[in-house]
């Protein structure tokens, strides 16, 4: 039972970006159809798959007890990190009130249009079609699923079973992206929902702590 909560747990946390993102779409009547939802899910999952698989192999080589304590610790410092990118303070040259909401700020030239995407979500929609389909919806995926690798890397070392993560994640990316585009759609805008800005974080710190 308490290894099914702390599952459900990160993997709500870890797909509440998905949230913002689809609320940005809706807000703009933007077109996600569910294909792309589809795609973004595969995403994910598969993001979940291959740092469990890794952080399985690097388990294997640890003491039980030193592997749950690395992956408590692991998902503290996410948690923190999300905490840290919340609340930083914006540059003073840039605007605040017209941007969209950073959800995350790592600076990859190989990933620069992936992570752009998650910095400013509209920018997934290359050809300006008003829908995002195809690559657009595949590099969507993975830019929403590399904070999932980070914390599925933390989760592996506890013992969390991957298909479950994976699923759990699949699925509630899928719910909070419609959930998003639903809320934007009748929303004028966002900035009730910035004050719940800092729960993925906590809930990551929570999960990391309970397991130490």
């Amino acid at each position: 039972m308490t290894e099914l909560l702390s599952l459900l747990i990160l993997a709500f946390a870890v797909s509440l970006d998905s949230f913002s993102v689809g609320l940005t779409y809706g807000l703009r009547q933007m077109k996600l159809p569910m294909l792309s939802v589809l795609f973004i899910m595969s995403c994910s999952a598969v993001a979940i798959l291959l740092a469990m698989w890794i952080g399985t192999t690097i388990s294997a080589l640890l003491a039980p007890e030193l592997a749950e304590t690395l992956g408590g610790i692991l998902l503290i410092m996410i948690g923190l990190y999300a905490l840290f990118q919340v609340y930083k303070k914006p540059p003073i040259h840039s605007p605040s009130l017209r941007q969209e909401k950073v959800l995350m700020n790592v600076e990859l030239k190989r990933l620069g249009i992936a992570i752009n995407v998650l910095k400013k979500p509209m920018e997934a929609d290359l050809d300006d079609s008003g829908s995002i389909t195809g690559v657009e919806a595949i590099l969507l995926g993975v830019a929403l699923s590399l904070d999932a690798f980070g914390a599925g890397l933390g989760a592996a070392l506890f013992g969390v079973s991957p298909w479950l993560l994976a699923l759990s994640v699949a699925v509630m990316c899928g719910v909070f992206l419609n959930a998003g585009k639903w809320c934007g759609v009748w929303l004028n805008h966002s900035e009730k929902l910035k004050k719940l800005s800092f729960l993925p974080g906590v809930l990551l710190i929570f999960i990391g702590i309970w397991k130490l």
